[in-house]
């Protein structure tokens, strides 16, 4: 699915493109519709980038054993473990 924003509204919220992508992955984050990860490649940021974006605006950093189990069967379908 892609989701596409036009300028109009870029223009309007005096942001660019990434940090349109990093206020909706904040938000879906904040939410608990993203896990740290997800929310992390939905900005376009790595998740040391993305967890100092969070920390910028004191928000806390919810990471329980659901989000571990899923970045290691992750890091196995990459290969990486």
């Amino acid at each position: 699915m892609s989701i596409i924003i036009s300028d109009e509204i870029l223009v309007a919220t005096r942001m660019t493109e990434s940090e349109m992508k990093q206020e909706i992955a904040v938000m879906l984050f904040q939410k608990d519709k993203l896990t740290l990860g997800q929310a992390s490649r939905f900005a376009d940021m790595n998740r040391i980038a993305f967890q100092h974006l969070l920390a910028s605006r004191q928000i806390p950093v919810h990471y329980d054993i659901e989000d571990l189990e899923k970045d290691i069967e992750n890091l196995q379908e990459m290969g990486i473990i």
